[in-house]
């Protein structure tokens, strides 16, 4: 309201002024209707034009805030537990070779290779020596999963937000149980479906987060391509 009132005063202190020094009331008058018919177009440019450009402006800086939280997840919990469900698969050969990205990739090699994985079938055959296992790693990362999950940034990302609720269920269905060396096949199923759900999501989501470095952090994207989950000769020293 005030700013308001302060530009309605501005503009007839303008007005004022003008039809003082200059005189000619009716050039006044006539300047006036014709800045009012202007002003509906001039609305229009203000709210459909350079509000969209702002609001482009603002979603590009959402998704990068976005992908710096992404790259964290990753580097404390995504990349380790794709590495263990990796190796729990026994089909992962055939996927293997897809998931090399190499550095002359281009949009369509990422679109197709994530084709590719949407339509793999992912396995993990986890033990329950690999749950009991498991159960600390994410005991100790229950902290930073919930402030990942408190973090609005993420609201706008449902695929990422599915990942980090999977992993978190996943979480809580393990530390409930007091032991996880001899479970029933029934419950063994019901865990061993838990986490081939994560497999999945999070291979998806890597796929896209590894886009993201490729083609705007190339020595990021390099760390990330020498400590590939799915690529057991990795090495993260240069050779």
């Amino acid at each position: 309201m005030k700013l308001g009132i302060l530009l309605l005063l501005f503009s007839f202190f303008v007005y004022f002024l003008k039809f003082v020094i200059l005189g000619d009331p009716e050039n006044t008058y006539y300047y006036v209707f014709n800045a009012l018919g202007f002003l509906p177009i001039n609305v229009l440019l203000v709210t459909l034009v350079l509000n969209e450009l702002l609001s482009v402006r603002a979603r590009r800086e959402r998704m990068e805030k976005m992908n710096m939280v992404i790259g964290t997840f990753y580097s404390e919990v995504g990349t380790d537990l794709l590495k263990t469900f990796a190796r729990a698969d026994p089909h992962i050969s055939t996927l293997e070779h897809s998931l090399l990205i190499q550095g002359n990739w281009n949009d369509q090699d990422f679109t197709g290779v994530r084709k590719i994985m949407e339509a793999y079938s992912f396995h993990a055959d986890m033990t329950c020596q690999g749950f009991e296992e498991m159960r600390p790693f994410l005991r100790a990362r229950r902290d930073f999963l919930l402030r990942l999950l408190e973090n609005p940034v993420l609201l706008e990302h449902q695929a990422f937000t599915e990942v980090l609720l999977a992993v978190f269920h996943l979480t809580e269905e393990l530390e409930q149980r007091e032991c996880l060396t001899d479970l029933p096949e029934t419950d063994h199923g019901h865990l061993k479906g838990d986490v081939e759900r994560i497999y999945r999501l999070l291979t998806l989501e890597w796929l896209s987060y590894m886009k993201h470095l490729h083609s705007h952090y190339p020595y990021l994207f390099s760390l990330a391509m020498r400590t590939n989950p799915f690529d057991r000769e990795a090495r993260v020293i240069v050779e």
